[in-house]
């Protein structure tokens, strides 16, 4: 797995110097009083590595393997040919939504063949966003299917690839069959204010869900 984006293990300390310890660039804001897990999905090749990464405070830790042939004929590739690795577990970040709430971000697999991970995924998630890429928007069908099996409320974000088809919210609303009161945006996976925006319009609609029992 690559952990590049980590911090390579500590050598052995020498004698007399402490062992080495987490970056304070990562250690938790002393102010932080509530933490909220939230959970990134989307199918094969949408964005979500990317946001993780663009979006996180910390070094995300990503775990990616290098697509190799034992994946041919199983995960489809249609649309995103020149991608050469993917994500086989999962991405992690954070980020502070002001002084007092973080947000942990967990990032899944897009594969369906790395579905078995999200049972622990999504275990304490309050929440999930869902990447859409209206180039092959079929692969989000099956996960917004498994998140309203679930009964996770979701807000879905259509990542803007520079080469993709752009369509009115409401028609894509209307193609993914998603309900009015769930959130539907346009994002820029790359940069972090777009990105940030998408988790603020989850964090919102955790909020109508909370103050409006029945409403989901």
């Amino acid at each position: 797995m690559d952990y590049a984006s980590s911090e390579p293990p500590p050598t052995a300390p020498h004698r007399g110097h402490p062992p080495a310890g987490p970056r304070s660039e990562d250690a938790l804001p002393a102010t932080a009083a509530a933490a909220v897990k939230v959970v990134i999905v989307g199918g094969f090749g949408v964005g979500k590595t990317t946001l993780v990464g663009s979006v996180s405070e910390i070094r995300p830790l990503t775990t990616e393997e290098t697509m190799t042939q034992a994946g041919v004929g199983v995960d489809d590739t249609a649309g995103v040919e020149r991608k050469t690795s993917t994500t086989v577990a999962m991405d992690f970040g954070r980020i502070s939504i002001n002084e007092e709430l973080v947000l942990y971000l967990f990032g899944t697999p897009g594969q369906q063949r790395f579905w078995f991970l999200w049972r622990g995924l999504f275990e304490g998630a309050l929440g999930a966003v869902v990447l859409v890429d209206t180039r092959r928007l079929e692969v989000s069908f099956d996960v917004i299917g498994r998140l309203e099996e679930r009964g996770v409320p979701f807000v879905v974000a259509v990542n803007a690839f520079p080469d993709a088809p752009e369509h009115p919210l409401e028609e894509l609303r209307a193609a993914l069959d998603l309900p009015e009161s769930v959130p539907l945006v346009v994002c820029d996976a790359r940069r972090r204010d777009s990105s940030r925006d998408v988790l603020m319009t989850l964090m919102r609609y955790l909020h109508s869900l909370a103050a409006t029992p029945g409403a989901r």
